[in-house]
């Protein structure tokens, strides 16, 4: 297949960018509702707050991005700069703006809200060059921001609630009896129904998967990453179970697919186009780290959840695995064995590092 080659996303069908963001809407619609349902107000509140915000500041730092023509009246002048303005420059930051307040907590103060908004699509993406320039996730960029910069918000009211992806289940196994008595606060049911505390938009894993069919259905989110990522994310942590919970490393896997942020991550967030791989055996790479880095930081890293920060390393790594010396579509021998092999060693590295032995 050829690749359009012009400013990201990258397209290999008769698709347009449009039709693309509002496929996501669409498939975030049974995540809003629940977060709304359960959170009520508070969760509409900083929706609509993060909706206000990015598509505002987007089309401000829009028209200053662009040089007014010289013709006669302010408003023809000002009107000039926004000649190539499209829906897509609306849709984009729409999606970027859902996805962001689904990550919050629905206590987190409203100016938190807005500085992390702000800081998303001014430092994230405009500074980038604005629409498919960016090279990181706009979302996962403002909610760390607002995790490290305000984590004082993140205590007292929202004590159990992650820093970056607020996992609360997880949250518990580090600071509370740990598995598998966490289950007995937080079942497997209640994680998938989304009866947890936990951030707006990342507690429903059933709603989640309504999204994500959706996406795959109509082919707007690319399977490869998504197969990739859940599926090295499961080998690696059942592997962690069985050393951790011989009894119970199936519990313990489900566990970890449904609690925090990695569903919700994986669904609407690796599968960004524009700050994913291009080629094929990329995305499948590019899956690959995600899902191990996740998993890494969960068992060994300083916070409970991991997605977010996994994400944006990963992005950085793009540039490198769509390296024109060698990136392909085509499937070599090559790819297979470089494939396995950080496979295996992150496995060895998840083995020995929570005891395993010789």
């Amino acid at each position: 297949m050829q690749v359009v080659k012009n400013t990201s996303p990258y397209v290999r069908k008769d698709v347009s960018t449009k039709r693309m963001m509002i496929d996501v809407l669409i498939a975030l619609i049974p995540v809003v509702f629940f977060s709304i349902y359960r959170f009520g107000w508070d969760a509409l509140i900083r929706i609509v707050v993060s909706l206000v915000v990015m598509i505002g500041l987007e089309a401000v730092a829009f028209g200053i991005m662009h040089r007014a023509k010289r013709v006669e009246g302010r408003w023809e002048r000002l009107k000039s700069r926004y000649e190539t303005y499209t829906i897509n420059n609306i849709t984009a930051p729409a999606v970027s703006a859902v996805i962001f307040a689904m990550l919050l907590p629905s206590k987190l103060p409203i100016y938190a809200v807005i500085i992390g908004a702000a800081f998303a699509i001014i430092v994230g993406k405009m500074l980038f060059g604005g629409l498919g320039s960016n090279i990181f996730n706009v979302a996962a960029v403002g909610r760390i921001f607002i995790g490290i910069a305000v984590a004082n918000m993140f205590t007292g009211t929202y004590v159990g609630t992650d820093l970056i992806a607020g996992g609360t289940a997880l949250t518990a196994v580090r600071t509370g009896a740990g598995f598998p008595y966490v289950l007995n606060s937080y079942s497997l049911i209640d994680l998938f129904i989304g009866n947890v505390p936990g951030s707006m938009g990342e507690i429903s894993a059933l709603a989640i998967l309504i999204g994500m069919v959706y996406l795959l259905i109509r082919r707007s989110a690319d399977f490869r990453v998504v197969v990739s990522s859940l599926a090295t994310f499961t080998i690696l942590i059942f592997l962690a179970g069985l050393k951790l919970y011989p009894g119970q490393a199936f519990d313990f896997t489900l566990f970890h697919l449904l609690s925090g942020g990695l569903l919700f991550g994986v669904v609407f967030m690796v599968t960004d186009p524009v700050t994913s791989p291009i080629t094929r055996p990329g995305r499948w790479l590019y899956g690959l780290l995600v899902g191990s880095l996740v998993v890494l930081i969960r068992l060994f890293g300083a916070y409970p959840e991991g997605m977010a920060f996994a994400l944006l390393f990963c992005n950085m790594l793009v540039p490198l695995i769509d390296y024109p010396q060698w990136a392909t579509n085509k499937f070599k021998p090559a790819f297979f064995i470089g494939f396995s092999v950080i496979l295996i060693t992150f496995a060895l590295v998840v083995y020995f590092g929570v005891g395993g032995a010789i």
